[in-house]
């Protein structure tokens, strides 16, 4: 058991865009693993979870990116928790590459959610505690994103192919959505920073409305399933 956990991998062809840079579902699909990963190794895995019915999910995702990797490029994802609030896990994360560099860093807030009712599962209740770990590196995690209305509008029906074992669309299919409306990484443009935040569940079928802007590099973007299921604020650059 560690304290700080490390996933070391070399990105493939089913991680990286048309650039040869690492994707950014793809990222957010690698700290997911990560944390997965971490949990089951700190006492928390599906024997306490998903096989009695309770569901990790995430609610707020913070990342800031120095260099996105790219292809065939080795990499190590270095994630730890910090001190559980109640119901919400904190959790932290450093990309490095093969020689040290700091490529992204970000944070996350989680939750458990019970399967049945999907209402928020009160951890004390089910014997599910995560030790917490200061390193100093700890990057400051989102609690709330301002709701910014944005010009540009579209509908998009959630695919089964989005949804996940949780049974809703996961977390890092969003991220393709935002990113197939805005088109940015589609003219080359580079993700330097990302905040997130879910505010309910989108499942197969649903039909989400999407609206989204743009301000000096920022993208906005908002999902709403009949009220408000996501948010997210997307900034990148050119080089």
């Amino acid at each position: 058991m560690s304290a700080v956990y490390e996933l070391k991998l070399r990105l493939g062809s089913d991680h990286v865009d048309c650039f040869r840079r690492l994707r950014t579902s793809a990222l957010f699909g690698i700290l997911q693993s990560a944390s997965i990963r971490h949990t089951e190794e700190l006492g928390a895995g599906r024997e306490k979870t998903l096989d009695k019915g309770l569901l990790w999910v995430v609610t707020h995702q913070y990342v800031t990116v120095g260099r996105m990797p790219e292809y065939d490029e080795q990499i190590v994802v270095r994630t730890w928790p910090g001190e559980t609030m109640h119901l919400i896990f904190p959790r932290y994360y450093e990309l490095v590459s093969a020689n040290g560099e700091t490529l992204a860093r970000g944070s996350a807030l989680w939750s458990l959610m019970d399967r049945a009712t999907r209402t928020v599962a009160f951890p004390d209740e089910h014997g599910v505690m995560i030790p917490g770990t200061v390193t100093g590196r700890e990057v400051p995690y989102l609690t709330k994103l301002e709701t910014i209305e944005a010009p540009n509008h579209s509908t998009f029906s959630v695919p089964y192919s989005y949804v996940d074992l949780n049974g809703h669309m996961n977390n890092t299919r969003y991220f393709d959505l935002a990113e197939d409306v805005t088109a940015a990484p589609e003219h080359g443009r580079i993700l330097r920073e990302a905040r997130v935040e879910y505010s309910a569940e989108a499942k197969l079928a649903d039909t989400v409305e999407v609206s989204w802007g743009e301000k000096d590099g920022m993208y906005y973007v908002n999902g709403s399933c009949g009220h408000p299921c996501f948010r997210m604020d997307l900034f990148y650059s050119a080089t």
